[in-house]
């Protein structure tokens, strides 16, 4: 009995330390991916008005146009409900 559990003793930090107790991932950052969406956001709406003004559509109206298609095609990103 008392061999075992000095056994039991002797064996436990063996289990106990190193990497196991941090193992948790570290959470998403919800501002950083937010910034992430809205920059998609500018350059994907900047680019598609681009090719619309380059197709002879006013430039306001590409640019309308571009937002309601990046609305549309993105609707699951937080950008898009802005």
């Amino acid at each position: 009995m008392k061999r075992s559990l000095l056994l039991c003793l002797v064996l436990s930090p063996l289990f106990s330390a190193g990497c196991w107790h941090r193992s948790k991932q570290p959470k998403e950052s919800t501002a950083v991916a937010t910034e992430v969406e809205e920059a998609f956001r500018q350059r994907w709406v900047e680019k598609r008005a681009g090719e619309l003004v380059a197709r002879g559509v006013a430039a306001d109206l590409a640019r309308q146009q571009a937002i309601d298609e990046f609305r549309a095609r993105y609707s699951y990103t937080r950008a898009a409900d802005k």
